[in-house]
């Protein structure tokens, strides 16, 4: 049998996009066939048919409405299916034999342009990479808001993960999938060496953004690397997307050393968008900050905390920011109050390159704009520099305004095949044509009440569908009164339809009159969209001001409702926070119940504090509190604390808690001295590293032994040198104090009451030595017995042990040892004569006494 022309038709479509789902538009709905509908009414939940397609057996169908396509296209991108959208290319009513199909886009998890509510507040990244040799360069694109953005890279492949991680991309695509495959958190696709070349990539760019020369966009000699991936996301893009992209009117450039790399572990560790627990916003920075009314002000705060500042100059710019609304509380209300009113501008306007932009699209952007010169006027009354780029930016663009207001009806319908977009009045032309519809159907009135006068029948019905027009219809018990001038158009179970060739002749004139209104308020309309079109520019700029203005109102709100203040920001290596709290344990406390702490490091005598101290006492949160402390004041925020003064850091490591990677086969303690590895290796003296409890995922001279070597690298300024703060329960470590240079000891102070110990939150200058362990095994609910057992225990081993010296005591005297033997080996004779008659060994610890028979006896041998 031979297949249809229509599944002939599909089959040919299908072949171009064999990697993904095909909604096949149909009418009024988009059908799947076979596989894909197999796949699709599964993970949509719909019901499956059938087709007869000229096959032996009936092909497998579903489908859904073509007006509700973007919610079931989300549900499946984001399930991570590809989607290919197949539209009719011309009017069924005018197509002559089948009517011509094709791929007008293909929706990917990089290039999804509608969302679920919990999307709407962040970016959809898609980023391409490009990697040669040791060089490497990014771009990343959120088609949905047209953000574009492009970085190159020094450093090698490995160093990329931080930059990779800090785009969080939904889509990568890579001219080396294998050498990036490991740094992506998502599935890295190969892209074609061609969309990479040089030439081709710098051509995608030149006539895309129309410039002359990549140095027109920021792009010199020494970004190669980025401007081919850019290039190639270009490529990409459009092959997917078939559209010219216009919405993407610019690149921005990143460069190195302009925002923090945040790793993986330290944005996890530190939750600044998602939670360890529940993996959502809650319980996280984010949500701490986010006052935001807008869901474009929403992501830019989302990107401030993710990508941190490094440079003081942009610091104190948003700094000054936020404080401008700070001390202008009532400005910053009523201009909060207009944002509240704005609309996504940023995703309204993607909508112009897909041609998908509707009338109550066109009612959001006026009313957005709408709510500019209150805004402007708002900032000039505050008269602050630091608000004034914004302020420039904002662009009322009242002639386009104007037109939205007179073009578009305020009860516009979204689908726009169903009239009713333009409004009353601006077109005469579209006026008359209403008017004679409306004329139509007082004449249809009349006409009925005619027909039941002549004929008798007292519940005749002139009436309309979409199949057969319009019609009389009458009741089965009064078809002996139909007269013969009706002629039979349709039977029903209890009813005739019938027509008469007045009706007819009426019909023609208002169907044809309903589709020249639809017509031209069609073409009015793509009138408007194209006015819309030619202003994007300016549209772009005041939706970017509004984000803007909405984060740092957000900033200004919180750090007023919560009492935060302005940090200093220092370039001297001094980091000295007062009263400091940390912002999210604190938010969910009672108000004035969090117990605040100091802390004061700098690049000499106080660079590694070890923190020592009881379970469930308060070092992680004390640690931690510190680390955000110091990425507030980095992102512009004010911090939570009665005074900060805060050193410039190039980028904040951590190493917090245990987690293992069972699908890489890595266990707890893999994963966590992979992530040592990484901070060792990349952490500088200007970094700041948070260490809690390394080593303990082993036995106790292992553990203890790593976590000594990794504060003797960390101190040493040759190394390292970076600000650390390092909890332990490896009490040995506080002998560090005195021994080595820039170590201070610190604890969390504890008051023992009997069997009841009471954590009092606060930090205090000495070491600790005990760790009440079993005090918090038994605050866990641990049965009694097991407790009453492990104190016995416990009890045994301290007196076993109370006559020896401390492990660490013994590796520090194991190392002056070591040094005096060194010492001793290179004196005279005479002298070393003197040094034996001099040693008391009897007053000696055994290690020193060991060390000075090796000593004598290896002289002896020389002399």
């Amino acid at each position: 049998m031979a297949l249809s022309p229509m599944m002939q038709q599909y089959f040919a479509v299908k072949d171009q996009v064999q990697d993904a789902l095909l909604f096949f538009r149909v009418g009024d709905f988009y059908e799947m066939f076979f596989e894909d509908a197999l796949t699709a009414s599964k993970a949509l939940e719909l019901t499956l048919t059938g087709k007869d397609c000229g096959l032996e057996e009936r092909a497998p169908m579903c489908g859904v409405p073509f007006h509700a396509v973007d919610t079931y296209v989300t549900r499946l991108v984001e399930d991570g299916y590809k989607v290919a959208i197949c539209e009719q290319m011309e009017d069924p009513a005018l197509a002559k034999g089948l009517v011509r199909r094709d791929v007008i886009r293909v929706v990917t998890p990089g290039t999804l342009t509608t969302f679920s509510p919990a999307g709407e507040k962040r970016n959809h990244y898609l980023l391409s990479v490009c990697a040669d040799g040791k060089r490497a360069g990014l771009a990343w694109c959120d088609v949905s808001t047209g953000e574009f953005f492009a970085q190159q890279c020094s450093s090698d492949l490995k160093a990329l993960g931080p930059l990779v991680g800090s785009v969080a991309p939904g889509e990568v695509i890579a001219n080396i999938a294998d050498a990036v495959a490991p740094v992506s958190p998502v599935r890295c696709q190969a892209y074609t060496d061609t969309a990479y070349s040089y030439p081709g990539a710098k051509d995608r760019l030149l006539k895309h953004f129309k410039v002359g020369t990549l140095l027109a966009l920021g792009l010199g000699k020494e970004h190669r690397e980025a401007v081919r991936a850019a290039g190639a996301l270009l490529h990409y893009l459009s092959s997917t997307q078939k559209n010219d992209l216009e919405h993407i009117t610019t690149l921005k450039l990143c460069r190195e050393g302009d925002a923090m790399a945040l790793d993986d572990a330290t944005r996890r560790n530190l939750e600044l968008t998602e939670s360890l627990r529940e993996r959502s916003s809650r319980g996280t920075l984010l949500q701490v900050l986010d006052r935001t009314v807008t869901a474009m002000g929403a992501r830019q705060l989302r990107a401030w905390v993710e990508k941190p500042l490094t440079k003081r100059a942009a610091i104190e710019e948003r700094l000054d920011a936020v404080e401008a609304f700070r001390s202008s509380p009532m400005e910053a209300r009523a201009i909060r109050g207009s944002l509240e009113k704005v609309y996504d501008m940023e995703r309204l306007l993607t909508k112009v390159s897909y041609h998908s932009l509707n009338a109550r699209d066109c009612l959001a952007l006026s009313r957005s704009l709408a709510e500019v010169p209150k805004v402007k006027a708002l900032l000039d009354g505050m008269d602050r520099e630091a608000l004034k780029p914004l302020k420039e930016k904002l662009d009322p663009c009242a002639e386009l305004r104007d037109l939205l207001e007179r073009a578009v009806s305020p009860d516009a319908p979204v689908v726009l095949t169903e009239g009713g977009l333009i409004r009353e009045g601006y077109s005469p032309e579209l006026d008359e044509m209403r008017a004679f519809g409306r004329s139509g159907v007082q004449v249809l009135s009349d006409l009925e009440a005619r027909e039941r006068e002549a004929t008798g029948i007292k519940n005749l019905k002139v009436q309309y569908n979409k199949v057969f027009g319009y019609y009389i219809e009458v009741t089965k018990s009064n078809y002996a009164l139909v007269p013969e001038r009706y002629r039979r158009r349709q039977t029903l179970t209890n009813a005739e339809r019938f027509t008469t060739p007045e009706l007819e002749e009426l019909e023609n004139r208002l169907t044809h009159n309903r589709e020249r209104a639809l017509r031209l308020e069609t073409e009015l309309f793509d009138g408007v969209r194209a006015e819309v079109a030619r202003h994007l520019s300016r549209l772009k700029d005041t939706a970017g001001a509004y984000k803007a203005l909405d984060a740092l109102l957000s900033l200004s709100t919180c750090a007023e409702e919560r009492g935060y203040v302005r940090p200093r920001i220092n370039e001297d290596g001094i980091l000295k926070i007062t009263g400091g709290r940390h912002p999210v344990v604190e938010a969910n406390m009672p108000y004035g119940e969090f117990v605040p702490n100091d802390t004061l490091m700098d690049r000499d005598d106080r660079r590694m504090h070890i923190i020592t101290g009881p379970n469930m006492a308060g070092k992680s949160t004390y640690m931690r509190q510190v680390a955000l402390i110091t990425l507030l004041a980095h992102m512009g925020s004010f911090v939570p604390a009665d005074e900060a003064d805060i050193c410039l850091v190039d980028c904040v490591y951590t190493r917090v808690g245990a987690s293992d990677d069972v699908s890489s086969g890595q266990s707890t303690f893999m994963v966590e001295m992979s992530e040592m590895a990484y901070i060792l290796r990349n952490a500088t003296e200007n970094s700041l590293v948070i260490l809690d409890e390394i080593g303990r995922g082993t036995s106790t001279f292992d553990g203890l032994s790593i976590a000594w070597s990794a504060v003797e690298y960390l101190c040493d300024k040759k190394k390292c040198g970076a600000k650390t703060l390092f909890a332990t329960h490896y009490h040995e470590l506080s002998e560090l104090e005195g021994h080595l240079e820039g170590v201070v000891n610190y604890c969390v102070a504890v008051k023992e009451m009997g069997e009841e110990v009471l954590f009092l939150r606060k930090i205090r200058p000495g070491g600790a030595d005990k760790s009440f362990g079993i005090y918090v095994a038994r605050l866990a609910g641990v049965p009694n017995s097991v407790v009453a057992r492990a104190q016995q225990i416990e009890k045994r081993l301290e007196v076993q042990n109370s006559d020896q010296n401390s492990l660490g005591q013994n590796i520090l005297t194991a190392e002056k040892g070591k040094q005096r033997q060194v010492d001793l080996m290179h004196v005279p004779e005479t002298e070393f004569i003197e040094e034996i008659r001099g040693m008391d060994v009897l007053a000696m610890t055994p290690m020193d006494a060991l060390n000075a028979l090796f000593l004598i006896r290896e002289k002896a041998l020389k002399l």
